[in-house]
Order: structure tokens, then C-alpha cells, then sequence
């Protein structure tokens, strides 16, 4: 007596279903992680080979850091005389309220601290400056 049987066919079928359960765990995990790696302050780095900045009308705001890491505002009173961090916040943000337009530049020794730069433009970042460059002497001429 033959059996009738069925012959399944294997099934050739991917479940996708464990793959959607990790994306969509995955999209979460960054989706939280996303906002955290964001932060830093804001900078356009130049390109090479740079060219000066071409400042139309007003004088920038220029805020030196010397190699001890004192801050100095090139504008108003004083200008010979270290800064707090207070007083160029309240400075800097009383400045860019009256001019909204003013390039502000930070001009760092050589041998200033990187932390020192970094708070000093985060500073201004505080201040209100939408951008900050950072300013450099060009390379000395092959030969020269």
C-alpha cells in the first residue's frame, strides 16, 4: 500500500523580522547618542592654501590669548590689560548686541594651551559670535 505523501518544498524565504527588531533597536541607541556627540563649539576651518579674509567695512573684534593663557579684547579700554572670563563674556556680548554684524577672530600664541583657545571661543560661542575664526600668519616664503 503506497503512502500518499505530500513533499514540502523547503522554503526559500528569509525571516526579516529578527533584522527589524535590531534596527529599529539600533535606530534608538542613536537616535539617543546622536545629541551627545554633537557638541563642541562651531568653527570653519580654512582651506588650503588660505587666503586673507576679505572684511568689508568693519574692524574685527580680535580677543588674543598669550602663552599664559590670559585673554585680551582689542577693543575699548585697556586693550594692554588682561580680561576675566566674566568680563570678556559681558564685553564681547554688549559689543555684538550694538553690532550684530561684527567678525569676531581669536588670535592664539603658539604656545598657548589648546584648553586656553577652546574656552576662550567657547566664550564667544556664549557671547553670541555666530562664528569665529581663527587667525594665523601665512607660511614663510620657499627660499625666503
Amino acid at each position: 500500500m503506497p503512502r500518499n505523501r505530500i513533499r514540502k518544498r523547503p522554503m526559500s524565504e528569509i525571516n526579516v523580522v529578527p533584522y527589524i527588531d535590531v534596527m529599529l533597536v539600533l535606530l534608538v541607541i542613536f537616535m539617543i547618542t546622536a545629541p551627545l556627540l554633537a557638541q563642541g563649539v562651531k568653527v570653519e576651518l580654512p582651506r588650503v592654501p588660505s587666503e586673507p579674509m576679505d572684511i568689508s567695512g568693519d574692524e574685527p573684534l580680535v580677543v588674543t590669548v598669550n602663552a599664559s593663557g590670559l585673554a585680551y579684547l582689542n577693543y575699548g579700554e585697556g586693550q594692554d590689560s588682561p580680561l576675566d572670563d566674566d568680563t570678556l563674556l559681558a564685553r564681547v556680548n554688549a559689543l555684538l548686541r550694538h553690532r550684530p554684524g561684527l567678525p569676531v577672530l581669536v588670535k592664539g600664541d603658539r604656545s598657548a594651551a589648546y584648553g586656553d583657545v577652546v574656552r576662550v571661543m567657547a566664550l564667544l560661542q556664549r557671547a553670541g559670535a555666530p562664528t569665529v575664526g581663527l587667525m594665523t600668519f601665512p607660511p614663510p616664503a620657499p627660499g625666503a
